[in-house]
């Protein structure tokens, strides 16, 4: 699991040009899953993000 965690004053989901949500000021995480990655992996990372 590889997580990327930025800070934005803006930020905004788009999919074949339709905005599917937006945010103002806040934080924006991209995560990435593996094969082996299990339900502890997803627990310890979110503790770790908050």
């Amino acid at each position: 699991m590889r997580v990327v965690l930025q800070r934005v004053s803006k930020a905004a989901v788009r999919v074949d040009g339709k905005t599917l949500g937006s945010i103002g000021v806040g934080y924006v995480v991209l995560a990435g899953f593996a094969p082996g990655d299990t339900e502890q992996t997803l627990d310890w990372m979110a503790e770790k993000i908050l």
